[in-house]
């Protein structure tokens, strides 16, 4: 079966996202806006159990993180994927890092790690230049606290589904 882990933010962020993700993303009904913390991987479902209790233990001693939303951006000329930016990095890429460090499955990440929430991908050269001119014009500006984040698994029609959710920090 086919795993990914991802954090999904507040229903305030994904209501605003998800009002332009309709119009540019080909993937917005396959799964809400979401930050991806591990990319898609493949396990046997005899072997889920032991990569749970791995999770947990990096979840258990990772504080909840703070992240923030300012900007839009875009991974032109990698490919014409527009996407609000999610600071601080580096505390999310540190979590990222452990989770590839300790959990034992094999994926297929094709790009480094950037976190951010994606608003269009599979744009036209003209499309991806008019969405992201027009969204560069909008304010952005959201802070949250993220306590959370989800195993997800994908089901046959393509899209995903929560298999099981992790809190941050020693006391959850």
């Amino acid at each position: 079966m086919k795993y990914g882990i991802a954090i999904f933010p507040s229903k305030k962020l994904q209501d605003k996202v998800n009002s332009l993700r309709k119009r540019y993303d080909p993937h917005y009904a396959l799964i809400p806006p979401h930050i991806t913390l591990k990319t898609p991987f493949e396990i046997e479902d005899s072997k889920i159990s032991d990569v749970i209790e791995q999770i947990k233990a990096v979840a258990k001693e990772t504080e909840p993180i703070h992240i923030k939303v300012d900007k839009v951006s875009s991974f032109k000329p990698v490919n014409n994927v527009v996407y609000l930016k999610i600071e601080p990095k580096d505390v999310l890429t540190a979590l990222h890092e452990r989770l590839e460090e300790k959990c034992d499955v094999e994926d297929t990440a094709e790009y480094s790690f950037v976190p951010h929430i994606t608003i269009g991908q599979q744009l036209s050269d003209e499309e991806h230049n008019d969405v992201l001119g027009s969204l560069k014009l909008q304010d952005f500006e959201h802070e949250e606290l993220v306590d959370r984040f989800q195993l997800l698994y994908q089901l046959d029609n393509g899209s995903w589904t929560v298999y099981e959710t992790f809190h941050l920090g020693k006391e959850n």
